[in-house]
């Protein structure tokens, strides 16, 4: 073996070798610093998001076939690319030379809003494509499952890619048995086409054509390497690790022998992760580079050999070719195992994990190894002594030394026997999200009777997820051979299979009677599979199941999307040119696609910049006894380590902050996640590694206060509690017929915006002048915060935003805190200093949208009436206070009504809404529906509900609400606009090239936007509350208007000149050509004494019904169809509106479903990334999604009678959690249990199972509270 071997691949149809390859060095780093590549994001690290991927091609001498495939760059090494090509975003097209038909109509079907998500969404789709052309729209949702998107709620980027596909117009859906293109579709009526309204955003026709002759070809150098045999192994070094690729099975068993402890790694989706992440470290890595014998698929007598290095996705497709081929009865286990395959992780995971990896790791929570034990499948494996066959049975997953790999042996390849007849294989599994989500509990059963008698004769039953490993449960199985397959046995083997699987109540991973739940609800389900299949077989035999039951059978699985969307065309009166009103593309839309668009980490390396990282509080209350720095500092590479000593007296009070907050803590923690120092290194690689040598001692403090329950009970609150009272409540209480109270708390949830905090911070070098270029809401806190810490006057700090890649809220007060540091430690040493905050990072150090606890009493009348209610609203805000908003409710109101702090309002459109929601969703025929399917359907239950919103936009004062712009002619008739506001995927920067195009009377290509700035546009407001667009359009208004003005007298001279023309003239004459506008906000004040005022300009107003389905027995729901309705008055782009209208849905229906924090009874937050914590994927958004806007009916002292509607449609995605409800409910009534029910949100697998209680949730033991401590606690 020699070693120093040379890296030959190629990205993007260039060839790169590479001489000293670290083998710690990833693919992702590789691409953005060394190749400058930056289309490629950084997401999440984990392979979670999709962020990071590419497309890599392999070329197989064997077969001749090269295999393209969607793969992960954060976790893969770039020792495993010899040979490989690899094609990223820039490759595929740019504004340059030509862009791709993918680029182009996720773009123009306005697919991308931050668009940070987009070239991840993009190659997955080219991937796609180059493997079919014209894919099926179940290849579309598959290729698509890895890839999250935190702004669009997916409808458009599916729309974009359903163009490529062979059907593009029908949903391929028949619901209720009927196709949408049918006549009034479920009850949907018709719309009218006409003038009034449009129900497209795009299109189609002008798009480019998919011309598979255009891609790049496969470099013919590789194949000529691959096709020759003479390679050697490779080695790889660094100082700290060894990677070995041998090319041949006699050097890999060689180098076995050598290193017996190092593991074997093929995808590196197990290995990467737990080096990453759990700190766990290999100094060799043993990596098979294409040995022919680990690929083996070998179809004997007896069943299928799958070679141990052929990937999870090559696995799928073998298994589907097999059961095509082969009868039914042979291939139970492989019909089992396709279903899990196609739920496994995300596909770039799945293209990139081996066989005999996923096997080996033998994760507690494997999908397939429950199944392969329980199918009687065998591994085969060699040494240098000779081959050897085990059993994959329970003590292999127990990694019993007797029953395990020896050091020095392989795994070459696994055999899966065929089903027999009268032998039957059923796969389960239910995780927090349908796709790409580990399962919390999965299982694997076979059963076989030998022959047609029903008495059992084999039966194997294994569990995932309620264990440290697979669990088999041998004894409850040995126990039930010989017993007929009747309900009697199913009973008892409930009651064997809890006593024997038991769960302590203080497992990791918590949701401890939920697992003990679906452990025999999963064996009811096989219980009932396989009665129905002996039915079949025989009808003379087996009784038939009763009819309501049948519907445990079928998986909640979503099928084909499709939408409609509904807004008014512009007025007919306006110009031709006039753009206000139309569908316009984002301004960065196609930037975003081609990976052209520059994010704050995206920025080229400043020369002799550094990197910082921080160390946070591990501990939720304590007293820090010490800091160590010393092992830290003399690393290599370590430059500073910056404490609360070197920050002294700054603290965090600016503006509208009330509350003041150390910068970096010396001497007391409040949460976990602290800031406690800074360090700050050459590289990243050297700062995190220096971060984690710092030594801290705590001394815990008492008490400790996490929960809101306790709060309330320590009296732990911020600020003056906040009242508004309205008439005499306790004298209505005295009049009612009726009297309901109860409390309801709802999660928090975590902002996950796709971009981390990222910043730059360059010094210039004189006068003590810094740029800070940073992913923020607010500059000119940034501004001001920095320029305490610097102890220089905020005209020497300029903070530069160009676009941020989400924020949701969650880039407006840490980020100051973080840059502040950041520029001191710029400042202290003199050179620039970047600082990318990791995701989990990232996460633990910021906040979130609060945990809320809610009391109520409300006193009704018999009717229905409601006369008086009493809430008391609970927020955990967490440790320190940031921004707190006024809590809002809703009603119903009248047309002219007054809201509780006795402003008027009109809601004669909140009412119009409603009922144009109840007409388009067909309401009443649907509610009557859903009864007819839930008094027919015994575990499945549909649910249904509608909701009306009514949102208060506002700042809470004038000065809040002030906003500015600056617009410049230039002498060839272009024009440069810049405002404060910050655009971060909700295209405030498009909507003011609208607003200058009508302004000016000019198109929008002659106006250009460079971005946001502190240079250009002082004291800014933070950019949120739905307000951007509205504020700064207004100001951009009036600098137009002033401009127009000016130049009257040169435009009446000449009516028909051009706009170069005009400024010529206009600077001939000494006419200035800039000038700034400005807005002074709207009228907003609210006296908090006597609960009175106008805190709000105007209100959205919505309304949604959602219908669901959910599966009793296991806690899963399906989206079926939401219908929304929003005022959104005059839209200035319906593209953005209604982009917004739905990814703030979706957002909110993760609030209020799947998205749980979890946090450990000591403080310290679990769900620290995509692994833990669940955002909506493609696969939870409705089936069918209508979207309609009100026809505008007033006017308003708004920029062009427009709405802002950035946060209003979360609230919408209650109406899912509604409609859980309202079908759980029907499951508790027929069951005969008591009603009024509480339900917390978010609704969650387990608690939407723990409700629909039955005879297993009652079978189940339950352990005393206090008698264990639980994994994890609400907050």
């Amino acid at each position: 073996m020699e070693g120093g071997a040379e890296l030959l691949f190629y990205v993007n149809g260039r060839k790169v070798i590479e001489k000293n390859v670290d083998p710690e060095t990833m693919l992702l780093p590789y691409l953005r610093k060394k190749l400058r590549l930056t289309g490629t994001k950084y997401g999440c690290g984990g392979g979670g998001c999709g962020a990071c991927t590419v497309m890599i091609s392999r070329y197989n001498p064997i077969t001749k076939k090269i295999r393209h495939y969607p793969a992960n760059a954060c976790l893969t090494p770039i020792c495993s690319l010899y040979g490989a090509a690899i094609t990223t975003v820039e490759g595929i097209g740019s504004t340059k030379t030509r862009i791709h038909p993918v680029q182009e109509r996720i773009a123009k079907c306005h697919g991308t809003q931050c668009g940070f998500c987009t070239p991840g969404m993009v190659m997955s789709m080219y991937t796609l494509l180059r493997n079919h052309s014209e894919p099926t729209l179940s290849q579309l949702n598959d290729a698509l499952g890895g890839n999250l998107c935190r702004c669009t709620g997916y409808r458009p980027i599916i729309d974009a890619c359903k163009t490529f596909c062979k059907t593009s117009g029908c949903c391929q859906s028949k619901e209720n048995g009927v196709c949408c293109l049918d006549q009034g579709i479920n009850g949907l009526p018709e719309f009218e086409e006409g003038n009034e309204t449009s129900l497209k955003l795009f299109s189609e026709e002008e798009f480019l054509p998919l011309d598979p002759t255009q891609e790049l070809i496969f470099p013919p150098e590789l194949m000529t390497m691959a096709e020759k045999k003479t390679q050697k192994t490779r080695i790889f070094g660094s100082d700290r690790m060894t990677w070995i690729s041998p090319v041949t099975l006699k050097e890999l068993l060689e180098a076995k022998v050598k290193y017996p402890q190092a593991p074997v790694v093929m995808g590196n989706t197990s290995v990467g992760p737990d080096m990453k992440f759990k700190g766990i470290f290999h100094p060799v890595i043993i990596s098979p580079d294409r040995i022919e014998e680990l690929s083996v698929v070998n179809y004997t007598d007896n069943g299928l050999t799958i070679g141990a290095a052929l990937s999870l996705a090559e696995m799928k497709d073998i298994l589907a070719n097999v059961t095509r081929k082969l009868p039914e009865e042979k291939t139970q286990m492989y019909h089992a195992l396709l279903k899990h395959l196609g739920t496994l992780a995300g596909p770039q995971i799945r293209n990139m994990a081996s066989l005999g990896g996923h096997i080996v790791s033998r994760h507690p929570d494997s999908d397939l190894n429950p199944l392969l034990a329980v199918g009687n499948c065998t591994l085969n494996l060699l040494s240098k002594e000779g081959k050897r066959q085990i059993p994959l049975n329970e003590q292999f997953l127990r990694k019993c030394p007797s029953a395990d790999l020896k050091p020095e042996e392989i795994l070459i390849s696994v055999n899966i026997p065929y089903s027999k007849k009268w032998e039957f294989v059923s796969a389960f599994r239910q995780a927090q999200r349908q796709q790409n989500a580990l399962a919390i509990v999965n299982s694997g059963m076979r059963v076989c009777f030998g022959k047609g008698d029903g008495i059992i004769r084999e039966l194997s039953i294994a569990y995932g997820g309620v264990g440290p490993t697979t669990i088999l449960a041998k004894n409850s199985c040995q126990k039930l051979i010989g017993r007929p397959w009747n309900e009697e046995m199913l009973d008892a083997a409930c009651r064997l299979i809890l006593d024997e699987v038991s769960l302590p109540g203080s497992a990791p991973g918590g949701k401890v009677e939920f697992k003990r739940t679906l452990i025999i609800s999963f064996l009811f389900k096989f219980y009932l599979e396989v009665s129905q299949i002996l039915k079949e077989m025989d009808p003379v035999h087996y009784p038939s199941l009763a009819s309501k039951y049948e519907s445990a059978l079928e998986d909640l699985r979503s099928r084909h999307y499709w939408s409609t969307l509904k807004y008014q065309n512009a007025d007919l009166k306006q110009l031709p040119q006039d753009p206000i009103g139309h569908p316009i593309m984002h301004l960065s839309g196609i930037k975003h696609a081609t990976g052209e668009a520059i994010y704050c980490d995206d920025m080229p390396v400043v020369d002799r910049e550094l990197f910082l990282t921080f160390v946070t509080s591990s501990r939720a209350r304590a007293k820090i006894v010490s800091i160590d720095l010393s092992e830290a500092l003399s690393l290599p590479g370590v430059v500073d380590i910056l404490t609360g000593e070197h920050l002294p007296g700054i603290t965090t009070n600016f503006g509208f902050l009330t509350d003041t907050e150390q910068l970096l803590s010396t001497d007391e923690v409040s949460c976990v996640g602290q800031l406690i120092c800074a360090v700050i290194a050459d590289s990243e690689v050297q700062a995190k590694r220096a971060a984690q040598r710092v030594k801290i001692v705590y001394r815990d403090l008492e008490p400790l206060i996490l929960t809101i329950e306790e709060a309330i009970q320590n009296k732990s609150f911020f600020e003056p509690e906040r009242k508004l009272e309205c008439g005499n409540v306790d004298e209505a209480f005295k009049m009612v017929d009726q009297i309901l109270e109860g409390e309801i708390h709802m999660g928090g949830q975590e902002h996950f915006y796709m971009e981390t905090q990222s910043m730059l911070v360059v010094p210039k070098g004189e006068d003590q002048e810094i740029d800070v270029y940073v992913s923020t809401q607010f500059p000119k806190y940034i501004q001001d915060i920095t320029a305490a810490v610097l102890k220089v006057s905020a005209n020497k700090v300029m903070c530069h935003v160009k676009r941020v890649g989400g924020a949701f809220g969650g880039k407006v007060t840490k980020t100051g805190v973080l840059a502040a540091i950041t520029a001191f430690a710029a400042n202290k040493h003199g050179r620039p200093v970047r600082c990318i905050l990791e995701r989990g990072e990232d996460i633990l150090i910021t906040g979130g949208r609060h945990p809320y606890l809610g009391k109520y009493k409300v006193g009704f009348m018999n009717d229905g009436r409601i006369l008086a209610l009493n809430m008391e609203h609970y927020n955990n805000a967490g440790a320190f206070l940031d921004e707190s908003l006024f809590v809002r409710t809703v009603n119903m109101y009248k047309e002219i009504d007054q809201t509780p702090y006795k402003q008027e309002i009109n809601a004669k459109n909140l009412i119009q809404c409603w009922k144009e929601c109840m007409a388009t969703s067909s309401y009443t025929l649907r509610k009557a529906a859903v009864e007819k399917f839930n008094s027919e359907n015994y575990w499945k239950k549909k649910g249904l509900a509608m909701v009306p919103l009514k949102f208060p936009v506002g700042v809470g004062s004038v000065a809040a609400g002030q906003a500015a712009a600056l617009v410049h002619i230039y002498l060839d008739g272009s024009v440069l606009v810049t405002h404060g506001g910050i655009e971060m995927g909700q295209g405030v920067h498009t909507k003011m090239i609208q607003v200058v195009s009508r302004e000016l009377r000019m198109p929008l290509s002659s106006i250009h936007l460079r971005g946001t700035s502190t240079e250009t546009i002082p004291n800014t407001n933070p950019s949120g509350g739905s307000v951007v667009a509205d504020l700064n359009g207004l100001a951009v208004k009036d600098a137009c208007q002033t401009l127009l003005k000016r130049l009257e007298p040169i435009i009446s001279k000449n009516p028909r000149g051009t706009w170069k023309d005009w400024a010529q003239a206009a600077f001939n004459e000494s006419i200035s050509l800039s000038a700034t506008g400005y807005f002074r906000g709207y009228e907003s004040n609210i006296n908090w004494e006597t609960g009175e005022g106008h805190p709000f300009e105007y209100f959205v107003y919505g309304a949604a019904c959602s219908e669901v389905e959910i599966d009793c027995l296991t806690g899963a729901h399906k989206n079926i169809r939401t219908d929304i309705v929003m005022d959104v008055g005059y839209s200035i782009n319906p593209a953005l509106d209604i982009g917004q209208i739905e990814g703030a849905f979706i957002q909110g229906m993760g609030l209020y479903t799947i998205e749980e924090l979890n946090y450990s009874p000591q403080g310290v937050l679990y769900t620290r990334g995509p692994n833990q914590y669940k955002i909506p994927a493609i696969c939870d958004i409705p089936m069918e999604l209508h979207i309609s806007l009100l026809p505008p009916s007033e006017n308003s002292n708004t920029l062009y009678s427009s709405k802002g509607l950035g946060e209003s449609g979360i609230f919408l995605g209650c109406s899912v959690f509604f409609a859980i409800h309202d079908a759980i409910s029907a499951a508790r009534q027929e069951r005969g249990l008591p009603g009024p029910l509480r339900l917390n949100s978010p609704l969650t697998p387990e608690k939407i199972r723990m409700a629909c209680e039955d005879k297993f949730t009652k079978m189940i033991p339950r352990d005393e509270p206090g008698s264990y401590v639980p994994w994890s606690i609400p907050i």
